[in-house]
């Protein structure tokens, strides 16, 4: 197998425009595929790495991690996949053999790059280089790349006929909102449920709680302009902090007698996850963080939670990535769960930039970017 040569868009430093290159990608070893990335999403995952995280060691490196494509080539030992299956890449490994891939109450896995390298957002092995120099893979994905390398522990064969272009959205926003929901809170029918923050994380959640049965869901966002989408997706209420002169979470409180059953803090601000937790009523409401930040600590009074709250986060919405993601798009492909209301631009990998502009200022709900025909 052959050295590829191909376009990628890399992150030389923290903070700066991403530059198109073109990258060697190294056939892929022992238990590892070499994929075609036909299609991403950009998530702001991404940008956190970029603009927030910026940890220098995590640099320079390809971003991306919700994507979806087409396998080139294969490893030794690889035989659950061959050239031409589609997959989705995971950015959360299911080795199916640790004390966590054995245990139902988690989907965590030991062998993941995030047990050892959470802070760089990568493990140092990588498949690329550039200018002579390696360039890490971010989240073990990298799918601002025509081809990636990725261990089979961390890929994810789905339909034949699945639309790429939509459920590479399944490789991490939509998946991680809707599950926080679905499984992490385990939102009950008839029940009140707040969610903040209205990406596409936030969305996703949104639908997670309608499809559980909540009878009222409040979306709450100071960009208004998120609100006729989160309608579309089963919200039934609206709530402008900025339009209040007093916390969120007391005029939840007031509209909800006492406060909600199960709220989800899916923008990843500290402050943002304890309104979420005030929001919730006393005795049994349950608060979700599902936005992922690593940089502040949080804080909350211990009569939040003596008082009967509960208090816990998510990580791909408590989805077993192998097992579940197939799953997650035959209910696409059914019409259970919706993708294409999430996706309101597409352009190509050199725009990458735009689209990172655009969700930085909130113009965007999804942007997919084609990457390779």
């Amino acid at each position: 197998m052959n050295v590829i040569k191909c376009r990628a868009a890399v992150a030389w430093e923290p903070t700066a425009p991403l530059m198109m290159e073109e990258i060697e990608v190294a056939p892929p070893q022992e238990g590892e595929i070499r994929i075609k990335v036909v299609a991403t999403g950009v998530c702001h995952t991404d940008l956190y790495h970029l603009f927030e995280g910026k940890d220098k060691r995590g640099f320079p490196t390809v971003l991306g991690h919700e994507g979806a494509g087409v396998v080139e080539s294969v490893g030794p030992g690889v035989t659950d996949f061959k050239p031409g299956d589609k997959v989705i890449p995971l950015f959360l490994s299911q080795c199916g053999e640790c004390k966590f891939c054995k245990c139902p109450k988690t989907n965590l896995c030991d062998r993941n790059w995030s047990s050892k390298y959470h802070d760089i957002m990568s493990d140092p092995t990588t498949r690329f280089t550039c200018r002579d120099q390696p360039i890490l893979q971010f989240m073990g994905t990298s799918t601002f790349s025509e081809y990636t390398v990725i261990n089979q522990i961390a890929v994810a064969k789905i339909d034949d006929d699945a639309p790429l272009e939509r459920v590479c959205l399944l490789g991490c926003g939509i998946s991680t909102g809707y599950g926080a929901a679905v499984n992490t809170a385990g939102v009950t029918p008839g029940s009140v449920c707040a969610v903040f923050g209205l990406g596409a994380v936030g969305l996703a959640a949104v639908m997670g709680c309608k499809n559980a049965g909540a009878s009222r869901i409040f979306a709450v966002d100071i960009n208004e302009q998120k609100f006729e989408k989160a309608k579309v997706f089963g919200a039934t209420d609206f709530l402008n902090p900025k339009a209040y002169n007093k916390p969120i979470s007391e005029v939840l409180a007031e509209m909800t007698n006492g406060g909600v059953d199960f709220s989800l803090e899916c923008v990843g601000n500290t402050e943002v996850m304890r309104t979420a937790l005030e929001s919730c009523v006393k005795g049994w409401g349950v608060s979700v963080l599902v936005g992922w930040t690593d940089v502040k600590d949080f804080s909350a009074r211990p009569i939040q939670l003596i008082s009967g709250k509960t208090w816990k986060g998510s990580l791909f919405g408590g989805f077993k990535s192998k097992d579940s993601v197939p799953n997650l798009v035959c209910d696409y492909m059914n019409g259970k769960i919706k993708l294409d209301e999430f996706i309101t631009h597409k352009m190509s990998l050199e725009q990458v930039n735009d689209a990172i502009n655009l969700m930085k200022t909130g113009q965007c709900i999804r942007c997919i970017l084609n990457i390779s025909k």
